[in-house]
């Protein structure tokens, strides 16, 4: 397990005007999704109210319910880590990512006009603007803006929430793999984009389905060290 002190980074104090604990839980959760806290990583409540630039108690408050919703392992005795998660509880997030985001993609190509393609487009070239100069963070921002922007134009309201239910965690698994899915993964977007376009459903829920299937497969090999 890793000790060592937080670094300085360009995180933002927390804002008074959002409720304070609602504001340290998602400046908490933010880092951990970011992986700018690492999995695994000993989480110093003194070390994180200094960071965030508020006092132990809503810190520990986070931490309390990060732990509840499996982000955070509390261990007695030893304090609070980072959640390192297993193959078996990715395998089953990108499984269900894939089937949601499948009958996303057939519901966008049968339902998406014009503004919506272009929507689409404008966060491809975001994306592939941030895998130019290597910005790792902005390449997942933009990821996950674009399985979004697909959900989104699905038209299905209840299909998009539980999407967004798993946003979060999906973004997590990613930041290892955006790297090494690289200009691939943009290539894959773009095909997507133009069957959406294109109105071809099936051709859609196809490339989304091998898409989803290709970054379950890297990051476990990310994982296992054979990527």
């Amino acid at each position: 397990m890793t000790t060592q002190p937080l670094k300085s980074a360009p995180t933002a104090k927390v804002q008074r005007p959002v409720p304070l604990r609602e504001a340290v839980y998602e400046a908490l959760l933010e880092l951990i999704t970011r992986r700018q806290l690492e999995p695994g990583r000993h989480l110093v409540e003194s070390e994180l109210a200094v960071r965030l630039g508020v006092s132990r108690q809503p810190v520990r408050e986070a931490l309390q319910r990060l732990s509840n919703e499996g982000w955070v392992d509390l261990r007695p005795g030893y304090g609070a880590f980072v959640h390192r998660p297993t193959e078996s509880e990715a395998d089953q997030l990108l499984a269900v990512r894939a089937l949601l985001e499948t009958e996303s993609a057939r519901l966008a190509a049968r339902n998406a006009d014009e503004d919506g393609v272009e929507r689409l487009w404008a966060v491809w070239r975001a994306g592939t603007a941030a895998l130019g100069r290597g910005d790792v963070d902005a390449v997942v921002t933009a990821n996950a803006d674009f399985h979004r922007g697909v959900t989104e134009l699905s038209g299905n309201t209840v299909l998009a929430e539980l999407a967004a239910q798993v946003d979060r965690r999906v973004r997590w698994y990613y930041a290892p793999v955006a790297r090494s899915r690289g200009r691939a993964s943009w290539d894959e977007h773009a095909r997507m984009i133009e069957a959406v376009a294109a109105g071809d459903a099936e051709e859609a829920a196809r490339l989304m389905r091998e898409h989803t299937e290709r970054t379950r497969r890297t990051y476990h090999r990310q994982i296992d060290g054979t990527g």
